[in-house]
């Protein structure tokens, strides 16, 4: 669809035309934002927040334009949105901060489809202060059994985690739906949005959710960048997690004050490079409408289950209905190991992922130990899914399948 904005997808891998299929993992950067990364480095490249010289104020300038332009596109503030390494920083951030609100017993929900990011925070979190994790099953369909959320989300319960699409599964899980029912329970609700950002219309607001989280290099911009978004009552709650220097109001040789939200939370350098190129994400996104790209996602994703469901033989995973899942499929075939599979797709330019997807739970619930995932982009099109399945016909012909 928009394949030519992309550089690295005229490479050929093996000899062949390069088939991406794993937007799943990261997404493939358009000319745009690798052109502004390279333009930091060349003209604008300095510390944030510090310098009063000219590149000082400019990369400053272009750190706060990222960050405002994230709140447009989520419909925030800009205050309201802490930089952060990625998804998985974001998340510990969240869990960290909340430590000191929390007692032995309280309690904290998750769901069984959760990436180990949204996931293992939570865990440790519990052991270290007590904490008990109940999680929401997962049904054969692939979907939240919502059924026991009555009884999972109780009057001890603090936290409710949950993903927006699943990484694995591609469900698309009812957020605004549990977040009200939680909310009136007084639990606070924290989104993992790294699956939908950027390829779902989605606002803020539109969640009822007092945090969120999301990578930008998932969202078609730089790798080492991501955000959290918040309520301004609910960042307030969070205490900080790393501290150190840009932090902070005031050091003595005795304590320290915090400097004001957002920049309480985010100690150190952050990665400038990538926040000056991520903006030109952002309107990539914006140029293509993400209308159009949810609807070239829809179409991909129903022609990825017609021609897998047709092929036979292999177990496809989450909602049989494209509109009610994200952009990617995960299967398994008896006949051929995921990684196997995997190995024989690249050999003739085809990039899917194999694994458990930093899911093994999910896994678990599934019977089996890794599935192959075909994920997909702005710039995929039907004829990716063609090399696709040919390509498992090859795999199962090399296995004398």
């Amino acid at each position: 669809m928009f394949g030519e904005r992309f550089p690295l997808l005229e490479r050929t891998v093996n000899g062949r035309r390069l088939v991406y299929l794993d937007s799943a993992a990261t997404t493939q950067k358009p000319g745009a934002v690798i052109a502004a990364e390279a333009r930091y480095y060349r003209l604008h490249n300095a510390n944030v927040h510090r310098g009063m010289h000219t590149l000082g104020v400019e990369a400053t300038d272009l750190y706060e334009g990222c960050r405002a332009r994230v709140g447009r596109f989520l419909g925030l503030p800009a205050e309201q949105v802490v930089v952060t390494r990625g998804a998985t920083s974001a998340l510990n951030l969240v869990a960290g901060g909340l430590a000191p609100t929390l007692k032995p017993g309280d309690e904290i929900l998750i769901t069984e489809m959760e990436h180990h990011a949204n996931l293992v925070p939570w865990l440790e979190l519990a052991r270290r202060e007590g904490l008990v994790v109940r999680h929401i099953p997962v049904t054969d369909g692939g979907e939240l059994e919502l059924a026991r959320l009555p009884e999972l989300l109780n009057g001890r319960t603090r936290v409710v985690a949950l993903t927006h699409v699943s990484n694995v599964l591609g469900t698309i899980n009812p957020v605004a739906e549990i977040a009200a029912l939680a909310r009136r329970r007084g639990a606070l609700v924290v989104v993992d949005a790294a699956q939908s950002v950027g390829h779902l219309p989605l606002a803020f607001d539109d969640l009822d959710c007092d945090f969120l989280v999301f990578s930008a290099h998932k969202t078609y911009g730089p790798m080492g960048l991501g955000f959290l978004a918040g309520r301004a009552e609910a960042l307030e709650r969070l205490h900080p997690v790393e501290t150190g220097g840009e932090m902070i109001e005031t050091v003595t040789m005795e304590s320290a004050t915090w400097a004001a939200i957002p920049q309480r939370f985010e100690a150190g350098t952050p990665n400038v490079a990538a926040a000056a190129a991520f903006p030109a994400a952002l309107d990539t996104i914006d140029e293509a409408t993400i209308e159009r790209l949810r609807q070239h996602e829809i179409s991909l994703t129903a022609y990825a289950l017609e021609r897998l469901q047709a092929k036979g033989g292999l177990t496809i995973y989450g909602p049989r209905d494209a509109a009610r899942r994200g952009g990617l499929v995960a299967f398994h075939d008896p006949m051929v190991h995921p990684h196997d599979m995997a190995q024989l797709l690249d050999s003739l330019g085809v990039a899917v992922r194999a694994g458990h997807h930093c899911a093994q739970p999910l896994h678990r619930r599934l019977g089996v130990v890794a599935t192959s995932r075909a994920s997909f982009g702005m710039y995929n099109a039907h004829d990716d899914i063609d090399a696709l399945i040919d390509g498992i016909g090859y795999a199962r012909s090399v296995f004398g399948a």
